[in-house]
């Protein structure tokens, strides 16, 4: 076993035995229907939340609780441009980065004026800043119609790979995202090239100065690293994921609303971060894919389990899902406070405190 795992190919070796299980996954849950693919593009869209959120809690260190704000922005801005709302209907190559965009820009604005916050002031304002965000987007129908309000965007076009134009009442030509099955392998494709991002990041000079300024910005600054510039590219970075997630969600979707954006979402993404590990990006994935498996499990099993012993439903399924949901968070806490796959300097940091004790 030794032998096997310092082995010069053991890492590649593992990566593509995960390539051929994710790519067979969709054919091994055919037997279940299409609700355990929906599931995982759910959680796949949940990675790219996390991985965005990670580069700005994980890597800069900034606590950020709206940042479900710039997948709104990303859902808006695919959902305008491509539904009849409009009667725009631009291909999904062309609004997803125009969507990423929008919503780095959202993330420059957020992060100019705070930039000298840090912890709980730095939380409070970005939470204030996802719930504005938020009632916006409820509000702006009157007197020009721009979001609907909410009744939400409707009808949205699927990703299409074909013949477009800009007031399309036909249907399109060429390949079009129609099932989750089609949409699951894109969403892997984006995932992968999301992740690639990140590691690089990780490790580039950039990725250097955030891990600096998260860990002393007094002497990040005293080294002459740029606080201001390093910290708002880690908005801007973090807030494009988030954009190109909200454009992959409103296509999945075809249809968002702002109730579909509220702070539920914000902490949600947060606690897979804080779970997996921050600043690690395997960490976060395991984060990711176990909040967004467990509560479907649970969801599925806590009421048949009420009605197979007791007959009838003595608790709705919801309540009990969420108090073991909660349960389970604070002993992973407890037990594991750097999270499940804490990154190697958090780590470093957990041994030697627990040396000094």
């Amino acid at each position: 076993m030794n032998a096997l795992r310092n082995h010069p190919q053991a890492k590649w070796i593992g990566v593509a035995l995960v390539a051929l299980a994710l790519l067979a996954l969709p054919f091994a849950l055919a037997s279940a229907g299409t609700a355990w693919v929906r599931i995982m593009n759910l959680a796949i869209l949940y990675i790219l939340l996390s991985l965005g959120l990670n580069i700005v809690v994980g890597f800069a260190g900034l606590l950020d609780l709206g940042y479900i704000a710039f997948y709104a922005v990303g859902a808006y801005a695919y959902a305008l441009l491509a539904s009849p709302h409009f009667g725009l209907h631009l291909p999904f190559w062309v609004i997803l980065p125009i969507g990423a965009l929008v919503a780095a820009l959202f993330g420059v604005l957020l992060g100019a004026p705070t930039l000298k916050l840090r912890g709980d002031y730095l939380a409070i304002v970005t939470l204030g800043f996802g719930e504005i965000v938020r009632i916006f987007l409820n509000n702006l129908s009157t007197p020009i119609n721009i979001t609907n309000g909410p009744r939400g965007i409707s009808r949205i076009d699927a990703f299409s790979i074909g013949d477009f134009s800009f007031a399309r009442t036909d249907a399109f030509l060429g390949l079009t995202f129609s099932g989750p099955v089609k949409y699951y392998y894109l969403l892997l494709l984006v995932m992968v090239a999301v992740i690639f991002i990140n590691l690089r990041l990780h490790d580039s000079r950039i990725g250097r100065a955030w891990e600096a300024i998260r860990e002393d910005e007094v002497a990040a600054r005293a080294m002459g690293i740029d606080t201001t510039r390093v910290k708002l590219l880690a908005f801007a970075m973090g807030a494009s994921f988030g954009g190109i997630g909200g454009g992959m969600f409103a296509a999945i979707q075809s249809f968002i609303s702002p109730e579909s954006f509220v702070l539920v979402e914000s902490v949600m993404v947060l606690s897979m971060v804080v779970l997996g590990g921050m600043g690690n990006v395997g960490g976060v994935i395991i984060g990711a894919l176990l909040l967004s498996f467990v509560p479907e499990i649970l969801r599925f099993t806590v009421e048949p389990l009420q009605q197979r012993l007791f007959g009838r439903m003595l608790v709705e399924p919801e309540v009990i899902r969420m108090l073991i949901f909660g349960l389970a968070l604070v002993l992973v806490m407890i037990l594991r406070p750097g999270g499940l796959w804490p990154s190697a300097v958090r780590r470093r940091e957990l041994s030697a405190g627990r040396e000094a004790r």
